[in-house]
């Protein structure tokens, strides 16, 4: 089994989509490992985004990701990762294939509120999954 992390952002948890985007990972067969709602702080956003850090956009992703609560999710299932990329989308929501998350409850206006996050390989899944939930070990 392998496992991957998924962050619904602050605009899907504002909206009230937390429930609608886990019933579609349930729907498509991942399993719920852990879950918590948190809010990101500037030490923990600079931690996860580090790849970002200095960019351009960097200061309005890290202002929008501590705008409000967020959802972190362990998923796991066989090709987790690949499998949830696939669910998820576009990053641009508006480029997102219809029916997957982004598209559905992303904004299509604002890249960056694009409803969720998850993790792009297993390096980053260890990486974002031991920041977001330093309480388990994988």
């Amino acid at each position: 089994m392998e496992k991957t992390l998924l962050l619904i952002k602050p605009d899907a948890m504002r909206a009230g989509n937390a429930g609608e985007i886990i019933h579609i990972l349930e729907e498509a067969d991942f399993a719920l490992a852990a879950a918590k709602i948190f809010e990101m702080d500037n030490q923990l956003a600079d931690r996860f985004y580090a790849e970002h850090l200095g960019k351009d956009f960097y200061p309005r992703l890290r202002q929008f990701m501590q705008s409000g609560r967020i959802m972190g999710l362990i998923l796991q299932r066989e090709d987790a990762i690949s499998h949830l990329r696939e669910i998820i989308g576009n990053t641009d929501s508006s480029q997102a294939a219809e029916g997957t998350i982004r598209n559905l409850f992303g904004d299509h206006e604002f890249i960056t509120s694009n409803a969720v996050h998850a993790s792009d390989c297993a390096a980053s899944a260890q990486r974002e999954i031991s920041l977001i939930f330093p309480e388990i070990n994988i």
